[in-house]
């Protein structure tokens, strides 16, 4: 039969609710991140601090164990500080995971022109970009704050002391802490990706954005001679609002004393600015200047 004889009808089936066709780009998103084995890899060695500290919250709370491990050694001490060395650790592996992450949900999209055909369906831009920041998030999470509460609760269950209650706060703590940097991690990762189209540069783009402000922000600090330079080093303001939001001791023997507002509004202005990049690059068209 003639294509021009057939009769064509609109789809009379079934939709995907609107406030759940994120989740759609997001699962296909996910199979595009961890499809990869050097996604996996990263993913297991990522692990590997979590079964040693694993080994020390167990060593520090049977004593038969530290009788013969430690031999009259120092005590080991589970606390806010063991938990913030912790945290910090997962959350850098995270910044590795996300600079090979992102570019993959992303830069693809773009690389192909795919993104027409995309915006196309019956979904929005923000539903493009939601499903990809949950993706995203999610593939964080699996090394951030999922496996330290994993620690704290083994510490709650082996602690001869009533530790749990006593330390409540500081499951909240690892929580919105490791949430805090998921968030910028998610945003700068795509910003970035949907800045760059090329893979491999826009991993290593990731990795410049977050430490080469650091750079100059100690230059600006020796030069001028003034603490507020450190507020674009992202791994000092990160570090400061752990330890804050931890209540652990003081790590950074006084140098960063600066109010917790202007560390959130740091943090703020570079969300609000990935935000800015997403809003111009991620259009249904791409004009070409010749």
């Amino acid at each position: 039969m003639s294509v021009f004889n057939h009769d064509y009808r609109p789809y009379e089936g079934r939709l995907t609710p609107l406030g759940t066709r994120p989740l759609v780009l997001a699962r296909y998103a996910l199979h595009e991140a961890w499809s990869s084995k050097i996604t996996i890899g990263l993913f297991v060695l990522s692990l590997l601090p979590c079964l040693v500290e694993l080994v020390t919250i167990y060593v520090a709370d049977n004593p038969i164990a530290r009788a013969l491990i430690m031999r009259g050694g120092p005590s080991l001490t589970i606390g806010e500080a063991f938990f913030l060395k912790v945290l910090e650790t997962q959350c850098w592996f995270a910044l590795v995971l996300a600079a090979w992450i992102a570019p993959r949900l992303v830069s693809f999209d773009l690389s192909d022109n795919a993104l027409p055909i995309l915006l196309s369906h019956p979904i929005s831009r923000f539903s493009y970009l939601l499903g990809k920041f949950l993706a995203l998030a999610l593939s964080l999470s699996y090394v951030t704050w999922i496996p330290v509460l994993v620690l704290f609760l083994y510490q709650c269950y082996a602690s001869q002391d009533p530790w749990a209650m006593a330390h409540l706060s500081l499951a909240f703590g690892i929580f919105a802490g490791a949430l805090v940097w998921i968030v910028v991690l998610s945003l700068i990762g795509l910003a970035v990706s949907s800045w760059v189209k090329w893979r491999v540069i826009a991993t290593g783009a990731i990795f410049a954005v977050v430490f080469v402000p650091a750079g100059v922000g100690g230059i600006a600090s020796a030069i001028l001679r003034t603490k507020w330079g450190l507020l674009l080093n992202v791994p000092v303001v990160m570090t400061e609002i752990w330890q804050r939001m931890l209540g652990a001791p003081e790590i950074m023997n006084g140098r960063l004393e600066m109010p917790t507002s202007a560390l959130v509004a740091v943090l703020l202005l570079a969300c609000l600015g990935c935000v800015a990049v997403l809003n111009a690059r991620i259009r249904a068209r791409e004009v070409v200047r010749g």
